[in-house]
């Protein structure tokens, strides 16, 4: 794991005002995109100096990805409804429509971007990915050790895909935006059927 994700700055921003400039970095990323997003613009919307942005997040990668993990309404860890099934709808129920669909076009935004610059698609795996990943894992174990889910189960290999897919692929192939109505839909109809779970 990359530098990125294991050293954070010390630093005297409160809590407010980080979550005050992580605001206006989405606000500019849902703006101009990624690539036209600068330092010089997050420093005039804040009235910051960039100084203090590259002393605190070293660099507009790492700022924009905690811009975005600041918005994640907490870890999925520690979701335990009893199920997989209650785990996986608490998990959607977590956000409303309306925020589903800012958090798809934010990864929209960052799509291609992700592709071609290595600094943003290591920051992107370092912050947000892995965690996530991580914490999904502990959801999936879980499960496994009640029972619901065989070990050997070769789905367990593609449950993140499957997520991750049916959320960014929805606009793409049905012009619309993914809602909490379609995720619950394509977790009982395609996830929990994998992994041989009944959906009722």
């Amino acid at each position: 794991m990359s530098e990125v994700a294991t050293v954070r700055r010390s630093s005297r921003i409160t809590p407010e005002r980080e979550a005050e400039l992580y605001r206006a970095v989405l606000e500019l990323l849902r703006e101009v995109g990624y690539d036209a997003l600068t330092m010089d613009a997050v420093a005039a919307r804040t009235r910051s100096s960039k100084a203090t942005l590259y002393r605190q997040w070293g660099g507009k990668a790492e700022l924009v990805v905690r811009a975005m993990r600041s918005e994640k309404p907490g870890g999925i860890a520690d979701i335990d409804t009893g199920s997989l099934r209650g785990d996986l709808h608490a998990i959607i129920g977590r956000e409303d429509d309306c925020v589903i669909e800012e958090n798809a076009a934010l990864m929209r935004a960052l799509a291609m971007a992700v592709q071609l610059n290595d600094d943003l698609r290591q920051a992107f795996k370092d912050l947000l990915v892995e965690p996530e990943v991580e914490e999904f894992g502990r959801v999936i174990q879980r499960a496994i050790d009640r029972g619901e889910v065989r070990p050997d189960n070769p789905a367990l290999n593609y449950m993140v895909h499957m997520l991750v897919g049916a959320f960014a692929t929805r606009t793409l192939i049905d012009d619309l935006p993914p809602t909490q109505e379609f995720l619950l839909s394509y977790i009982d109809a395609v996830v929990l059927p994998a992994l041989g779970v009944p959906a009722d």
